[in-house]
C-alpha cells in the first residue's frame, strides 16, 4: 500500500483505479459517519450549519481565552474557540478532574459520532474490531509547559504534580479516548503538523487493507491556549504578521470497508488516493503540485472531473502559493465551493479533517456532488505536503442530519461484548 518515492515521497496509494465518474461500484474504504466539535458548538450540524450561513467565529481573547491567567499575556486579540467548552461541564466530572483541553476535545467529538449513530439505530461498534487513530501537532502545547514550569517552580525538579503527567504525552488524546469508550482495536497518534488529519486518514485506510481492524475511528485534533498561541507567534515568518485567528476542535469521521457497511448506513464518499511528500527541493509549491498531479492520476480522476478542492488556508506565502495552485488546476468556481478555515480560524492539526467535514457537509446539499471527486490539500512551514482525493457519493436528506447542542452535558455508555471484531 505504501511505497517510498526519490525526493522524501511516501504515498499511500488507491485501492482502485479508472475513471471516478465511471466507477459503478465502491471498492475503497468508506467514509460512513463524522462529528465536528468547532467554533461552532458541539455536533455536525452546528458545523455544518454555520458553514452553509457564512458565520464567522471569531472571539476576543480578552473575554474568551481558555488559558492559565498566570501564564503571560496572549498575543492575539481574536481567537476561534468552541464556544463555553468547559471539559468537565461537557463530560462530567467523573474521570476529568485532570483532564486537558485538547483530550476533551478528542473525547466529546467520539461522543458526539457514537451517540449521532445510536440514534439512527446504527450502533458503532466499540470492541477489539474498532480502530482510534488520532492526528496532532504535539498534543497538549499547555500541558506541557505547565509540567516543565511545575518541574522549575518545585524545590527540586522533580517536584512536579504527578497528576499533569498524562497531559504531557502526545498521545493523551488518543489513550485517554480509547479508555473512555472501550475502544480495544489499534490505537495511534501521528504527530504529522497541519497535514496530521490526512496521515491519520491513510494510516486507517492501511489498518483495514491488512485486516488490523474491522472499522476505525480517525480525526484530528487542535486545542487553543495562551501557550499555543506564543508558539505560533514565535514561528511565523516577516509575510505571516497578518495572518488570522487561530481556532481550535476537532473532527473525527468513521471509516469502513466498503463491503462491511452494516446495513442502513449510508457511505458519505470513498477514498480514493492520499499523497503525502516532504520537500526536499526547498519548493513546496512544485511537490505540492507534484502531490496533487500524482493523487489525481491515482484516483483515476480529471481536474475537470472535481466538484471541490480545499486548501489547507496556511497563513504566508506558502499557503498563497497552494491556493494559486489549486486555483490554476482547477479553476476558482471549484477552489470556492467549499469553505473552511476562512470562518473557523487556523486549526492546524486538525484543519484537514475539518476540510473533509466540510466537504461531506456541503455536498450533502448538492446533488450534483454526488459521484464526482473532491480534493483535499495540505501544506506547511516545515515542508510537509498532502493530498486526499475523496469520491462523493449519494446523499439524502439535510447535511448531518444530527442535533445542533450547545455544550451542555452528556453522558453516554458505548460497549459492545458481543463484538466480532479482533486483531489479528
Amino acid at each position: 500500500m505504501s511505497a517510498a518515492r526519490p525526493g522524501g515521497t511516501v504515498t499511500d496509494g488507491p485501492l482502485t483505479k479508472g475513471p471516478v465518474s465511471n466507477a459503478p461500484v465502491t471498492n475503497g474504504p468508506v467514509i460512513t459517519a463524522w462529528s465536528a466539535v468547532s467554533p461552532y458548538g458541539i455536533g455536525r450540524t452546528a458545523y455544518a450549519e454555520g458553514l452553509g450561513a457564512g458565520r464567522t467565529t471569531a472571539t476576543a481573547t480578552a473575554t474568551a481565552t481558555p488559558s492559565d491567567p498566570e501564564t503571560a499575556p496572549n498575543p492575539d486579540s481574536l481567537a476561534c474557540l468552541v464556544p463555553d467548552f468547559a471539559v468537565r461541564e461537557v463530560l462530567g466530572k467523573a474521570g476529568t478532574r485532570t483532564m486537558d483541553r485538547s483530550t476533551g476535545l478528542a473525547v466529546t467529538a467520539v461522543r458526539e459520532l457514537l451517540q449521532d449513530a445510536e440514534n439512527d439505530e446504527r450502533l458503532v461498534p466499540t470492541g477489539t474490531g474498532t480502530a482510534l487513530v488520532l492526528g496532532t501537532t504535539l498534543g497538549s502545547a499547555q500541558g506541557q509547559h505547565d509540567f516543565g514550569r511545575a518541574s522549575f517552580e518545585g524545590d527540586k525538579p522533580y517536584d512536579v504534580p504527578a497528576k499533569l503527567m498524562p497531559n504531557v504525552l502526545m498521545n493523551c488524546p488518543t489513550a485517554a479516548t480509547a479508555i473512555w469508550f472501550g475502544l480495544k482495536g489499534p490505537n495511534a497518534t501521528l504527530a504529522g503538523g497541519r497535514p496530521a488529519g490526512l496521515l491519520a486518514l491513510g494510516y486507517a485506510r492501511r489498518l483495514l487493507a491488512a485486516g488490523r481492524a474491522e472499522r476505525a475511528l480517525v480525526g484530528a485534533v487542535e486545542e487553543y491556549s495562551t501557550v499555543r498561541s506564543w508558539l505560533e507567534h514565535h514561528s511565523r515568518g516577516a509575510d505571516d504578521e497578518q495572518a488570522g485567528p487561530l481556532g481550535e476542535g476537532c473532527a473525527m469521521l468513521l471509516l469502513e470497508p466498503a463491503d462491511g457497511v452494516p446495513e442502513g448506513r449510508r457511505a458519505l464518499a470513498e477514498i480514493l488516493a492520499i499523497d503525502v511528500r516532504a520537500d526536499v527541493r526547498d519548493d513546496l509549491a512544485g511537490t505540492l503540485a507534484e502531490c496533487v498531479e500524482q493523487a489525481l492520476e491515482e484516483a483515476g480522476a480529471r481536474p475537470d472531473e472535481v466538484w471541490a478542492a480545499v486548501g489547507g488556508g496556511l497563513p504566508g506565502a506558502a499557503g498563497r502559493a497552494e491556493q494559486r495552485l489549486l486555483d490554476e488546476v482547477f479553476g476558482t468556481a471549484v477552489t470556492g465551493r467549499v469553505v473552511s478555515h476562512e470562518l473557523i480560524g487556523d486549526t492546524s492539526a486538525a484543519s484537514t479533517v475539518f476540510q473533509v467535514a466540510a466537504v461531506l457537509a456541503a455536498a450533502a446539499e448538492d446533488p450534483a456532488a454526488a459521484g464526482r471527486p473532491a480534493v483535499v490539500t495540505s501544506v506547511d512551514r516545515d515542508g510537509m505536503a498532502a493530498c486526499a482525493v475523496l469520491r462523493l457519493l449519494p446523499q439524502n436528506g439535510p447535511a448531518g442530519g444530527g442535533t445542533s447542542r450547545t455544550a451542555t452535558s452528556r453522558t453516554a455508555t458505548h460497549s459492545d461484548p458481543q463484538s466480532e471484531g479482533h486483531d489479528r
